[in-house]
Parts: structure tokens; C-alpha cells; sequence
């Protein structure tokens, strides 16, 4: 028999919110594969658990995947924890999840916190359908390419956004979503200091200047969609310019110059110029 692997949420601040079912399966497995073994070990120490950790982070996983699936296939069940709420959220841990499908290992999830899904839940803003941005760069030419890209996204957009980029990150935002976009602002989510607030991106970036508070700890920031109307023109412009370069090129060679002018993906673009090109 295989081993299982296990990936299990954990807190991201108030300890309470660990379920019973992670408890149980961190003290019975035969390791931990964990993104900081020393973050985790208060962790496991608080609980009272005394199982034995393996670092497997960024840096290492691709050489440590193989060993662990070699445990798996021994018959040894693991768990995979993140520093913090549920693994694979913007956290490692996607190799040693893959190769264990690949090797027919059961893998099962314990569910628990995660921030992304907490701000949402407390934003206030349209939740039937979202986008998971997670970090985006932190060069500011690559950021604001990536907020271009998403000006006409009608989905709610939730980022993930390190305390000492926050500051650039919203007056990006606001120069390209504009100052009327509904944003929230959650920081520190449950923990002492947790702030969550609604506002304008206008509003944000003043509150956030004003208030260095505002520049530390975890930040989750959950931004309103485009209208509706804003994503019906941004494609009209998308299907003028294709057809345009239809008259004189190839579909493959049409969809690889509007990528290059638009910053869309070649193959979606690709996709629409043959429905483009069908339908004259």
C-alpha cells in the first residue's frame, strides 16, 4: 500500500482556526514537508505535536520531490503545510502535488484558512466570479503591464502584496483601473491588528500614504471588476484591430501581431481570428 499525501491548511494568524482534522493528521503522519521548518515547529509545538519536519520550499523542491515520492511509494503517509494558510496559494509545493498524480499517490486536502478566500468572503464586493492574481511583480514597468492586462477583466481581482511594495502597487492601480474602483483592503487577517476596509483606489492610496500602519504585516487587496460594458469594448477593439490585420496576413501571423500590440494572449487571439475569419 501507498502512503497518502496530505495537504493541510493551517493558520494564517489566530491559532484557533486550525481545524480538528489537521490536527489529527499532523500528529499521525510520519513527516512534515514544510516551507519553513522553523516557523512551523511553533506551530507544532503549540499543538503539541512532535512529528518530524523536511524543509521543501522554493529553492529545494525540485530535488526533494523525488525522495518524498520514494517515501510515499513506501508506504509512509506525509502532510504538506505552508507557512501559512493553504498550500499551493501563491506558496510551493505544486511539483511534489503533481509527481505524487503522476505516481497514483492518493492525495487528499484538509481544508482550513486561506486568505485570499477571507478577504473575499468579508470584501463586499461581487464574489460569484474571481480572479486569483497572487504577487504580482515587483519591478513597476512588469507590474503595471500586468494591471494593463486586466483593465477590462469584469471579475473580481484578488492580489496578494508584500508590506513595502503596497504604496506603489495602489498608486499603480489607480493610474490604470482609475481613482473610482472599488478596492478593500485586508491586512493582517485575524490577527490583532486586522484592518478591512472598503474604499475607492483614490481613497486607498491617501489612506495607506497618510498611515504607515497600513504598510506592514500580510496584505490581501480584492479590487471591483470592470464593467461590464468596459469588457464588451475592449473586445470590439480586440475583433476591429484582427479583422483589420486579416485583409493582409495569415490567421497565425495576424494573432501574433495583435499579441504584440495588445499584450493578449497569441493563442486566445488566435482562437477569435478564425471565428473572425469564418464569419466574413
Amino acid at each position: 500500500m501507498t502512503g497518502i499525501l496530505y495537504v493541510v491548511a493551517t493558520p494564517i494568524g489566530n491559532l484557533d482556526d486550525i481545524s480538528a482534522r489537521a490536527i489529527q493528521v499532523l500528529g499521525r503522519v510520519a513527516r512534515i514537508a514544510a516551507e519553513d521548518t522553523r516557523h512551523s515547529a511553533r506551530l507544532l509545538q503549540h499543538l503539541g505535536i512532535n512529528t518530524h519536519l523536511v524543509a521543501v520550499h522554493d529553492h529545494n523542491e525540485a530535488g526533494k520531490t523525488q525522495h518524498l515520492i520514494s517515501q510515499l511509494l513506501a508506504g509512509d503517509d506525509l502532510a504538506l503545510i505552508s507557512d501559512a494558510g493553504t498550500p499551493l496559494i501563491s506558496d510551493p509545493g505544486y511539483r511534489l502535488v503533481a509527481a505524487a498524480h503522476e505516481a497514483k499517490i492518493q492525495v487528499v486536502p484538509v481544508v482550513g484558512a486561506c486568505a485570499a478566500i477571507a478577504a473575499l468572503s468579508a470584501a463586499g464586493l461581487p464574489s460569484d466570479r474571481f480572479s486569483f492574481e497572487g504577487f504580482l511583480s515587483a519591478k513597476t514597468t512588469a507590474r503595471q503591464g500586468q494591471l494593463q492586462a486586466l483593465v477590462h477583466e469584469t471579475r473580481t481581482l484578488i492580489f496578494y502584496e508584500a508590506p513595502h511594495r503596497i504604496l506603489e502597487c495602489v498608486q499603480d492601480m489607480r493610474a490604470i483601473f482609475g481613482e473610482q474602483r472599488r478596492v478593500v483592503l485586508a491586512r493582517e487577517l485575524t490577527k490583532t491588528f486586522e484592518t478591512i476596509k472598503q474604499m475607492t483606489l483614490a481613497e486607498l492610496c491617501d489612506f495607506v500614504e497618510a498611515d504607515t500602519n497600513q504598510q506592514r504585516g500580510e496584505i490581501v487587496l480584492v479590487v471591483e471588476g470592470a464593467p461590464a460594458d468596459s469588457a464588451l469594448a475592449a473586445q470590439q477593439e480586440v475583433d476591429n484591430l484582427l479583422l483589420k490585420l486579416l485583409k493582409y496576413l495569415p490567421v497565425k501571423a495576424s494573432a501574433q501581431l495583435a499579441a504584440e500590440l495588445t499584450g493578449h494572449k497569441k493563442n486566445a487571439l488566435y482562437d477569435r481570428a478564425l471565428v473572425l475569419q469564418q464569419g466574413e
